[in-house]
């Protein structure tokens, strides 16, 4: 688990890539850093500079320009993410709560919500590491309408 970074708070991005091996070489090139976590089918880079948290998830077919799967702020406490789903209701952003889910090799609380193009920007902490990639929520906190959907399970946001 890393929530020490500089910040309150940092960019997240997720990808689909069809290799991560190959998109692994390409980041560590990039970010100047190896990853910070690497699984089958998965890896996540954590630089300082730019700081920002990304994972890169494999996926059978990536399209062009097709290949993001999400964004996201990550805060360092579920507190501070309470504060900013507070915020984000107060100014109209309705969205969906996931606490206690298993996702990319991490358990977390998030607040989902969605830009006017159908973007899912994922408002979240990390509470614990885990040794799988995704697993069913400890608490129900989803809306209705929105509880089928899987956070970022390798399937998420295609």
């Amino acid at each position: 688990m890393n929530n020490e970074f500089p910040t309150k708070s940092r960019l997240h991005v997720g990808i689909g890539v069809r290799d991560v091996d190959a998109s692994r070489a390409f980041y560590e090139t990039l970010f100047n850093v190896p990853p910070s976590k690497v699984k089958d089918g998965y890896a996540k880079f954590e630089p300082a500079e730019p700081n920002v948290n990304l994972s890169l998830n494999e996926v059978d077919q990536v399209s062009q320009g097709d290949s993001a799967r999400h964004f996201g702020i990550q805060f360092k406490s579920a507190k501070a993410v309470q504060d900013e789903k507070a915020r984000l209701e107060k100014a109209g952003l309705t969205g969906r709560t996931e606490e206690g889910v298993t996702c990319c090799y991490a358990e977390a609380d998030k607040f989902w919500v969605q830009d006017p193009d159908g973007n899912d920007w994922e408002i979240y902490t990390v509470l614990a590491d885990a040794d799988v990639h995704s697993a069913p929520e400890k608490k129900q906190k989803q809306e209705p309408e929105t509880a089928e959907r899987d956070c970022c399970a390798p399937t998420c946001c295609a």
